[in-house]
């Protein structure tokens, strides 16, 4: 397994075995693609019942759904959000969903857990966003908030799960 660079991204999006949608080749790094920030955002509602963390949990029973251009995570709060771009992967390359550590200096993590990204994905990224810090944070729509680091799989496999084809929060 390996990380592909800049080029060896270029040739897998020129090729067609990758695809972003929307595309900007500005956004292609020396190791990762950044992606931005949509502006649909899942925000957990206050409550006093206790939630079973098992196969049944569903996070679109404990959170609203807020569509906005910028939104103010508070500290210490966690939120949702979603790319603007959707990620097809072939059945030989998998990923990484990684913060930028431009905002992690400031007490942002983007993508608290969960950030493996299956081969032959083809969805929009759901991001777990806390704020850390002691400061509200205000978050945009259309900021670079993550990158995607490819990785070359041995073998090949393509994801089935329950999060298939996702493009909602």
């Amino acid at each position: 397994m390996s990380i592909l660079t800049k080029d060896e991204i270029l040739k897998e999006i020129s090729s067609g075995n990758v695809k972003i949608e929307p595309y900007n080749q500005d956004n292609v790094g020396p190791g990762s693609v950044d992606l931005t920030l949509g502006n649909k955002f899942r925000v957990f509602e206050k409550a006093m019942q206790v939630y079973d963390v098992d196969e049944n949990l569903d996070y679109k029973q404990i959170t609203k759904l807020v569509e906005a251009d910028s939104i103010i995570i508070q500290p210490h709060e966690t939120i949702l959000g979603i790319t603007n771009e959707k990620i097809t992967l072939p059945p030989n390359l998998s990923g990484w969903l990684e913060g930028r550590s431009r905002f992690a200096r400031v007490g942002l993590m983007v993508h608290i857990s969960a950030s493996f990204m299956q081969p032959g994905i083809s969805n929009h990224q759901v991001l777990e966003m806390t704020n850390m810090g002691n400061v509200p944070l205000r978050l945009h729509a259309g900021t670079k908030i993550c990158q995607f680091v490819f990785e070359r799989t041995e073998g090949e496999a393509k994801y089935e799960g329950r999060y298939v084809d996702q493009t909602e929060l």
